[in-house]
């Protein structure tokens, strides 16, 4: 019997519509350091939120050089902040449009899936198991094949509704993480403040990174580096 090859197995990063997008920039250029596969999905709403936060259309059939000047942004708007070479990336792309896309099924060999940001419109449609794009899709095939599920939601205030779809998300084995950041770690631009945030989305897949300082329990230690 033939030696059964090395599968693919990309975590899956779905991009919704809640304001946030230096979060999943972030994210995708902390999984692209650490070496990891990545299955991208980005809606169809969240596209709009994008074009408004940086001024870069998303574009299905210009993906990769959309994706590049992405995540070349810093937090703070500005353009060649990070060098990133997404053509020598293992990232693939999959319309949210497109149901039949690899993540769509079980069978799929996926790590498990971070969605960042999160908005409460995604919130409700994967509590609820509705597949009403890829993006939904894919959450419910993660929870149901018992892989990772990371929600970094990005509300607020948070009303009585979505607190109870984060519980049943949280109930389905989901890791629920609010888009919150700390100061602990002697944050000074707006960029440490996304980076925290984004580490923490990593510390829950089990992805190394060196996003943000971690507490070690001197107090004040931030100020003294």
């Amino acid at each position: 019997m033939e030696p059964v090859e090395a599968q693919r197995r990309p975590w899956v990063v779905g991009v919704s519509g809640a304001s946030g997008t230096p979060y999943a920039a972030a994210v995708l250029r902390g999984l692209i350091a650490a070496g990891e596969s990545v299955d991208l999905v980005v809606s169809r709403a969240s596209r709009l939120t994008l074009l408004d936060e940086t001024g870069i259309a998303f574009r299905d059939a210009h993906w990769r050089g959309d994706l590049e000047e992405w995540l070349a942004r810093g937090a703070d708007g500005k353009p060649r902040t990070f060098d990133v070479d997404v053509a020598a990336a293992d990232i693939r792309h999959w319309a949210a449009g497109d149901l039949a896309a690899g993540p769509s099924s079980g069978s799929y060999p996926a790590k498990g899936m971070l969605i960042v940001p999160a908005s409460t419109a995604c919130v409700a449609g994967v509590a609820l198991g509705l597949s009403k794009d890829l993006l939904q899709r894919t959450a419910s095939v993660t929870l149901k094949e018992r892989r990772p599920l990371v929600v970094a939601v990005r509300e607020t205030p948070l009303s009585g509704q979505t607190l109870k779809q984060l519980v049943a998300l949280d109930e389905a084995g989901a890791v629920v993480l609010p888009a919150s950041p700390a100061f602990y770690a002697g944050a000074t631009h707006i960029q440490d403040l996304v980076d925290f945030v984004a580490g923490r989305v990593l510390d829950a897949a089990g992805v190394p990174h060196r996003l943000y300082r971690r507490w070690k329990g001197e107090l004040g230690a931030s100020r003294t580096d």
